[in-house]
């Protein structure tokens, strides 16, 4: 599996490059990024929710399914103890920035495709648990620690998100049996199919836009990167070992831990007046390491779950 995430992983960056390029040469300008972000956020990555779960009811299906969200909040406890505990307030003002993009993982962005290339429909099947538990928690707590202060109106933002939406509307029709007329379902899919490179295509232009050599020079970038990359992910194996989960539940939901710091961190700080430069700064960096950083991570899980 090491190799066949490395290739994945190496396809996606030349998708990537290429719009790193873009932007680079004004092909693309920030406003079109946000644009093609929206798109993928609220329409692209829902159809792709909507297609996985057009499959047969299995009571084995429907018992991963329980146990990849059982996995999924134990992954994000995990997340919220270790950016409590080592990125303090005192680190600075933009604390809740750090502890953001430490703690959520590009889980649809990246986890999505690659999860889907790995481990088939039924990996992107258990990933939509971690999904849920992911948007649930980026507009509640993530808000908060975004904004520095927690209200209990974010849990509306997280309910009404396009992939809890969607993601529960997709369970229905899972446990109900009922099957999307195949002329909708597959201009549905048609849709779903652009999530690899438009996902892809928003990461470059996302690194487009950071100050490289600054960067570079950051060494805070690093820790932060490496609480991301490294250690959440590595503490999730054991606790999954704990668990005995079948090892595509485990392996989906480590691989979702593993990938880089989330995009949406970067559009919350837009959004609620933080330093989101410093934020795509974080993204772009976790990004580009977790080249490296998810293989190896995933063939330790492999081999020890």
């Amino acid at each position: 599996m090491f190799v066949l995430i490395l290739e994945q992983l190496v396809k996606m960056f030349f998708i990537m490059l290429l719009a790193f390029i873009c932007y680079k040469i004004r092909l693309v300008n920030q406003e079109g990024n946000r644009i093609m972000s929206d798109l993928l956020l609220m329409v692209v990555n829902p159809c792709l929710i909507l297609t996985v779960f057009q499959t047969e009811y299995s009571p084995e299906l429907a018992r991963g399914l329980m146990l990849a969200f059982a996995a999924a909040v134990m992954t994000h406890v995990i997340g919220i103890l270790v950016t409590t505990f080592l990125i303090r307030p005192r680190s600075g003002d933009d604390y809740g920035v750090e502890r953001f993009n430490a703690m959520y993982s590009n889980c649809g962005f990246i986890g999505i495709p690659l999860i889907g290339s790995v481990l088939g429909d039924t990996g992107v099947f258990y990933l939509s648990a971690y999904l849920v538990v992911f948007n649930l928690l980026t507009w509640t707590h993530g808000v908060g620690i975004i904004e520095k202060r927690f209200s209990l109106k974010n849990i509306k933002k997280g309910i009404l998100s396009p992939m809890f939406i969607a993601t529960a509307a997709a369970a229905v029709l899972f446990f109900m049996q009922f099957r999307i007329p195949s002329v909708l379902l597959d201009s549905i899919n048609y849709i779903a199919d652009m999530n690899t490179p438009l996902a892809m295509m928003v990461a470059g232009f996302s690194v487009a836009q950071a100050d490289l050599p600054k960067m570079l020079r950051n060494m805070r970038l690093y820790v932060v990167s490496a609480f991301k990359l490294l250690l959440i992910p590595l503490l999730t194996i054991p606790v999954l070992m704990l668990m005995h989960l079948p090892q595509t539940v485990s392996l989906t939901t480590v691989i979702a831990a593993a990938c880089p710091a989330a995009t949406t961190g970067t559009m919350l700080a837009i959004r609620y007046r933080q330093n989101y430069t410093y934020s795509s700064e974080i993204f772009a960096m976790s990004t580009v390491f977790s080249i490296i950083t998810m293989p190896v991570v995933v063939m330790l899980a492999e081999q020890l779950l």
